[in-house]
Parts: structure tokens; C-alpha cells; sequence
């Protein structure tokens, strides 16, 4: 080796040294981060449970209010034939000639 890498190669050990211990993070650090980041997705759970909830009543509200409509539907059909009935009762009563 030449004198003057000789005389680099302690500088250039320290630098490395220096840089890959300078990224360490410390246990307390991490837990400190790590408990943050913990109560946000604590939060955001529970929100997702209201949510959740609140499309599962919905759906169930959806699905009994399509029953209610296909219920009234059939009732409609039924008093449609009832009053189709009733016309042509009346329209063949009309046009029978009165004594």
C-alpha cells in the first residue's frame, strides 16, 4: 500500500463507521414510533367497525324495504285485475238499453 492510502484508510474506516451507525434507531425511538402509527390504525379500526355496522344495517333495511316493494307491487296487480273487472261490468251495463 502507498503511504498516502495508508493514512486515508483510518479516515475512510471511521466515515463508514460513522454513517452506518448513525442509522440506527434506538429501541425507545421505535416504540415511540411504533405507538404512534399503533393508535392511528387502533382509530381507524374502530371506524371501519362503525362503518361497517352502519352498511350492514343498511343493507338490511335495503332488503326489507325490496320485500315491502315487491309485496306492493303484487297487491297492485291484483286490485288492477279487481278494477279492470269493475269497467267492463260498468261498460256493459252502459250499454244495455234501459226499459
Amino acid at each position: 500500500m502507498s503511504p498516502s492510502v495508508k493514512k486515508l484508510a483510518p479516515a475512510v474506516v471511521i466515515l463508514v463507521g460513522s454513517l452506518a451507525l448513525g442509522g440506527c434507531a434506538t429501541k425507545g425511538f421505535v416504540r415511540e414510533q411504533v405507538a404512534v402509527v399503533s393508535q392511528r390504525v387502533d382509530a381507524l379500526e374502530q371506524q371501519l367497525q362503525a362503518t361497517d355496522a352502519t352498511a350492514k344495517q343498511a343493507l338490511t333495511e335495503a332488503q326489507a324495504a325490496s320485500g315491502q316493494a315487491q309485496n306492493n307491487g303484487q297487491r297492485l296487480d291484483q286490485l288492477t285485475g279487481r278494477v279492470d273487472g269493475i269497467e267492463q261490468r260498468m261498460q256493459a251495463q252502459q250499454k244495455r238499453p234501459r226499459n
